[in-house]
């Protein structure tokens, strides 16, 4: 009568162990300094994961962003026969 009951019970906790590791990990902290550093650690890579993200977002929105139009500059165009002439603070043109 006992056997039955062994059996079922070891049954059991054989199922629960093979359940069990997929839906929580059981901690058993040993030294707590480890695990404050290991916690402090996965922190600062957090922490680094979303500093690289974030640049590397601010580089994909300046390279969405549209360039503006690039104008001609505004140059003056002289035939051969025309030349600046300054007498002062004045430029004048003289064509011929």
């Amino acid at each position: 009568m006992l056997r039955p009951a062994v059996l079922a019970g070891a049954v059991l906790a054989a199922s629960v162990c093979l359940i069990a590791p997929s839906y929580a990990q059981i901690v058993i902290p040993t030294n707590r300094n480890a695990l404050v550093q290991q916690n402090e650690l996965q922190q600062l890579q957090n922490r680094l994961q979303r500093q690289q993200y974030q640049q590397q977002q601010q580089i994909y929105r300046e390279l969405d962003r549209p360039a503006p139009p690039r104008r001609q500059p505004d140059v003056p165009v002289y035939g051969n026969t025309c030349r600046m002439e300054s007498v002062g603070n004045i430029i004048s043109r003289v064509c011929r």
